[in-house]
């Protein structure tokens, strides 16, 4: 497993409730699955597990995605507060939620770092 194939715990996912996610599991292996960060994504609520080596794309993505008026987007992200992901979506006014608990990304492992939720609402 890379360090980018780490799935949802299933507990949060069961949090989340009904999420289009442009950046699933499936397509990061399936070429024929669509490019998350160039499709259309719907105006409702809007779930992302990025890839833990490259989430700013996604995350000024998702940006632009609430300035649009995406009605929420939640993004969880290594809890890394020095990374310029981090201050992008701070400066989008983004909810930080701290997660007190290592995530087992469906493996029964923790993960060797903490997360945060972060959340977008419409502007």
């Amino acid at each position: 497993m890379s360090s980018d194939d780490y799935r949802t715990d299933r507990w949060l996912l069961e949090l989340i409730g009904e999420a289009y996610d442009p950046c699933t599991f499936r397509s990061l292996h399936d070429p024929n699955y669509p490019d998350g960060l160039i499709c259309k994504w719907p105006v409702g609520r809007v779930f992302i597990n990025p890839p833990y080596s490259n989430p700013k794309p996604w995350i000024v993505r998702a940006i632009s995605h609430q300035k649009q008026g995406g009605s929420c987007v939640m993004i969880l992200l290594k809890h890394d507060s020095s990374t310029e992901a981090y201050r992008l979506l701070h400066e989008a006014g983004a909810h930080f939620l701290m997660i007190n608990r290592r995530l087992k990304h469906q493996t029964g492992v923790s993960a060797a770092f903490p997360s945060v939720l972060a959340v977008l609402e419409v502007i």
